[in-house]
């Protein structure tokens, strides 16, 4: 059982669960799809298949006492069992977390995972990959399945994919006119003003004059 849906109400690590849940996708915040629940479930269960347990968790609002990346390792903490990655059955820990309230995000892994994803790649996750598509709009589906796309290629051996092109931010900037195309429009309004009026009131007069 996953932790419960209130965006009233803070979440702490001890709102979760003692052990991982059956799911993979732990949307307490309530951002997502039923559709992109389940599309994002076997996206994750997918994971298993690079033996790693990867995880999705949305919440409303993180406690004062906590940040997400602080909740995440604490989480990291409880469920993972000490054997995990080793020689042990348990499968490795990947956890994926978002704040709907601040549109903070976080990507956090057990210390068996290090030596294929490095903390550099996680941060850049987070910072990146996961947090471009929360900044202009709520795109939790789309940010969580780009962070996703990206940690599966580098988990299968392939190269980083990389942060992702920031297109869609420039695009919004330039809808914005700059201050020197402001004037420069007035500019040529007053101009197409003046040849109006510098046409029509003579031809309005020699009409008023002729008749």
């Amino acid at each position: 059982m996953g932790v419960a849906a209130s965006p009233a109400v803070a979440v702490s690590a001890e709102d979760f669960p003692a052990q991982a849940p059956p799911e993979h996708v732990l949307d307490g915040a309530a951002v997502l799809s039923r559709a992109s629940s389940q599309e994002l479930e076997r996206l994750l269960a997918g994971f298993s298949d690079e033996r790693v347990d990867a995880r999705l968790i949305t919440v409303s609002r993180v406690d004062d006492d906590l940040n997400l990346q602080q909740l995440g390792e604490t989480l990291l903490t409880r469920w993972q069992p000490a054997e995990s990655g080793r020689d042990g059955s348990s499968e490795p820990l990947l956890l994926l977390l978002i704040d709907s309230q601040t549109r903070a995000t976080a990507v956090v892994a057990s210390s068996g995972l290090g030596g294929r994803l490095p903390a550099e790649l996680l941060r850049s996750t987070a910072d990146t990959t996961m947090a471009l598509p929360l900044r202009s709009a709520d795109r939790y589906r789309q940010a969580s399945l780009d962070a996703l796309t990206r940690l599966g290629a580098v988990l299968r051996g392939g190269e980083d994919p990389g942060e992702p092109a920031q297109e869609e931010a420039q695009a919004l900037a330039s809808n914005i006119p700059s201050r020197e195309e402001t004037r420069d429009s007035k500019a040529f309004t007053w101009v197409v003003v003046l040849l109006v009026v510098g046409t029509v009131v003579p031809m309005a007069t020699w009409w008023v004059f002729s008749r």
